[in-house]
Formats: C-alpha cells, sequence, structure tokens
C-alpha cells in the first residue's frame, strides 16, 4: 500500500516513493482563496496526480470567499467540492483519488468510524515503518547507513527516536480520543462492551513508553560495541511485538466493536457532533503532526480524510488543520 506524497525530510530506511511521476506534468490554475479548506483539498488532490498548480488568489467581490475556479488548458471549471473532483478525476485519471461508494465511503456508515478507521490505517503504516528502519539499524550493527544524509549512526537513532515520538504522540491521542468519545457511547448501549479494548489501551502503554526509553538507552551507546547491537536487537523485538499487538486490536475494534456504532440509534446530528469531538480530541496531531499523520494514508483514504475535515462546521480549525500540508 502506498502512501501519501506528503514531502519530508527522511531516511532511505522510512519512505515508499510516488508511484504516479510524469514527465512534463500539465499545469492547473486555481483562482480563489488559498486560506479556505476547499483550496487546501483540491491542491492536495492535484499533488497526488502529480499535476503542477499555480495559486492566484481572488477574494470578494470578484469571487465568493470558499469559490474555487480551476482552469486547465481551454478548460474552466467551478462548483462544489464534487464537481471539481469529478472533473479532476477524468481528466487526471492516475491514480484514482476518489473510490466507489461501499467500504469506508459508504454514506451509512458513521462518521467517527470512518475517521477512526482510516487513524488505524495511518497507525499502522507508521508502525509498519519503524519496525522495518528498526531491524535495517539492528542488521547494520553500528554502521552507517547508505545515504549521508542520514549522519552518523548516532545521529540516525536521533532521528529515528524522533519520529518514534511522533507516533507515540498520535497512538496516546487516538487512545484518548477512543475513551473519551467512541467507548462511552457503546457503554450507555450495552455496558461492558469495551472493556477488552480498554484493557489493550492499558496493557500497550508500558510497551510504548518502554520503546521511547530504549532509544534514549542507545542514543548514549557507543555504536558497534555488543551492548549496543544487543539494544538495537532488543529494540527491534520491542517494535515487533507492539505491531503485531496493534493490528490485533486494531482488527478487534474494527471486527467487534465500531460496527456497533452504526446499531446505537445516534441521530445525523449525533454523528456529527461526535467527529467535531474527534478533532477536539486530537489538537495535538491534527495541528503540528497532521503531515505525519497523513503521510500515512494512501492518496484515496488521505482525501476521504480531508473530506471528513471539510465537514467541520468551524471552518476557521478546518484550514488551520488542512492549510499546512501543502505549504
Amino acid at each position: 500500500m502506498g502512501n501519501s506524497c506528503v514531502k519530508l525530510k527522511k531516511s532511505t530506511a522510512e519512505i515508499a516513493p510516488c508511484e504516479f511521476v510524469k514527465d512534463s506534468p500539465p499545469v492547473v490554475i486555481l483562482y480563489g482563496s488559498p486560506v479556505v479548506p476547499l483550496t487546501s483539498y483540491i491542491r492536495f488532490a492535484l499533488h497526488h496526480k502529480c499535476v503542477s498548480v499555480r495559486m492566484v488568489s481572488a477574494e470578494t467581490p470578484i469571487l465568493w470567499p470558499d469559490t474555487l475556479v480551476l482552469q486547465c488548458g481551454s478548460d474552466t471549471v467551478s462548483g462544489s467540492r464534487e464537481t471539481l473532483m469529478r472533473y479532476i478525476e477524468s481528466r487526471f485519471p492516475r491514480p484514482p483519488l476518489v473510490m466507489s461508494r461501499g467500504g469506508d465511503c459508504d454514506e451509512t456508515t458513521p462518521l467517527i468510524v470512518t475517521a477512526t478507521r482510516l487513524q488505524h490505517r495511518s497507525m499502522t503504516w507508521h508502525i509498519e515503518r519503524m519496525v522495518r528502519w528498526a531491524e535495517d539499524l539492528a542488521a547494520r550493527g553500528g554502521r552507517g547507513a547508505v545515504d549521508p544524509t542520514v549522519g552518523s549512526p548516532r545521529m540516525e537513532v536521533k532521528k529515528f527516536g524522533r519520529s518514534y515520538g511522533h507516533l507515540l504522540e498520535l497512538m496516546l491521542e487516538h487512545a484518548q480520543m477512543e475513551e473519551r468519545i467512541v467507548f462511552p457511547i457503546l457503554e450507555r448501549a450495552d455496558r461492558g462492551l469495551s472493556k477488552a479494548a480498554n484493557d489493550d489501551h492499558a496493557r500497550d502503554l508500558p510497551i510504548m513508553n518502554g520503546i521511547k526509553e530504549d532509544i534514549k538507552s542507545i542514543v548514549v551507546l557507543d555504536s558497534g560495541t555488543p551492548a549496543y547491537q544487543e539494544a538495537l536487537s532488543n529494540l527491534f523485538t520491542r517494535l515487533k511485538s507492539l505491531q503485531e499487538h496493534c493490528k490485533e486490536h486494531f482488527d478487534e475494534e474494527e471486527r467487534d466493536l465500531l460496527p456497533l456504532m452504526e446499531a446505537a440509534e445516534l441521530s445525523k446530528q449525533q454523528h456529527e457532533r461526535l467527529l467535531e469531538q474527534c478533532w477536539d480530541a486530537m489538537q495535538g496531531t491534527h495541528s503540528h503532526l497532521f503531515r505525519f499523520f497523513i503521510e500515512g494514508l494512501p492518496p484515496h483514504d488521505a482525501m476521504s480524510y480531508l473530506g471528513l475535515i471539510i465537514k467541520c462546521n468551524d471552518k476557521d480549525r478546518a484550514a488551520t488543520m488542512l492549510c499546512p500540508i501543502m505549504e
């Protein structure tokens, strides 16, 4: 599964390449406000189509504040998000960003369920990346990476620690969101439904914090020594264990718990409020770590998640989350 091609500085052990690179990208001109959520959404879509975008700021009275006009060659398109995306998908079919109805995009699926599943996918991708990176570190046993931009072994471990710190913050906020928003709904419907999931959160927290401390210990060790090599091997083992626990936990939630949200008999307005509460609970990772989070999703899933954010009633909040990903 490919990941969103948001550009960040990474080691060669970390990231997959963009799958669809074109030699001479077409140019699209966008007319509208650069700070409204719709603009960021459409720019993100065009970025994944490997299309060159020129932004022309056009505020009222030329255009209404939330209006966006797309010009490509002799074509000029404006209208709703759906209208713009239909044109983009038709004009630039690869990679497909709007999936057919069904699955997570099914309109009957509660918004908070879709958000939770997509968060699981991002975390799963990042955990897999950290496991691969740790395995590579352990295999090299203190030797430097092939890519000189990674730096010395100690510099690489520090970068590894920063990346794991981002993942840890994402996982903790996600767990807190579920405990504050999703699980109480299920508990009110049927007491004890979420006990196993809560127990999993409590079980994995010491492992997650222990890995953070392991990384700190490795940084101060001399690279290449037996103690250093053993510490790297243990780090890989603990990360692999965490990966297995998370997969089991996410699978259980998606199989046994999340489908019950549809049976909770909540109104459309209640489901919308739950989604707003989700953004409240995850302010940290949906601000300074949002690029990191989105990177863990393949393009079509990333577009689905941005579509959820656009539904946010607080448009300033939506803009705060979306605008930085294209900076």
